[in-house]
């Protein structure tokens, strides 16, 4: 089992804590970006830059994506790509993607893309909060919990 994550728009503060699973549990962790990144020196933890295009980042997880390994993302799109790959996605406010939920939100997610390109402002998502980084680490931690043996 792998961490993947979709690094170009994941908050600092969400790789932080990452970082620290990935210390603490000895797990490869990769980040995939278009542009470089700063990670503290590890054995477990990695880059990958890709190209600068649309979905490029997301294309290469999906590439190197094994049955089992977590991605995190916000990207719906490419979480409905990890699932149908029997991956785990899970999103930076700590709510996973499932096959039961990933159809409502790619809906979602299209009909506020079509409200968008006709002209309509829909804002962006909100600002992530306290509560939010504590739902991640907290669901993190029990995904790992039951995904991944702790190493002495």
């Amino acid at each position: 089992m792998q961490i993947w994550v979709d690094a170009d728009a994941c908050p600092n503060v969400i790789k932080e804590i990452l970082f620290r699973a990935a210390e603490r549990l000895q797990i490869r962790t990769t980040l995939v970006a278009n542009q470089p990144l700063r990670i503290p020196p590890s054995l477990y933890i990695k880059t990958i830059q890709v190209q600068a295009g649309f979905d490029v980042a997301d294309n290469r997880i999906v590439q190197d994506l094994a049955a089992g390994d977590l991605v995190i993302t916000a990207d719906i799109p490419l979480a409905a790509e990890v699932i149908e790959k029997k991956g785990h996605a899970l999103n930076p406010r700590g709510q996973f993607y499932t096959p039961e939920n990933i159809r409502e939100r790619l809906r979602v997610r299209n009909a506020m893309e079509e409200m968008r390109n006709s002209g309509v402002m829909t804002g962006g998502p909100a600002t992530l909060s306290l509560s939010d980084r504590q739902a991640f680490a907290n669901q993190l931690d029990r995904f790992l919990t039951r995904h991944c043996r702790s190493k002495p």
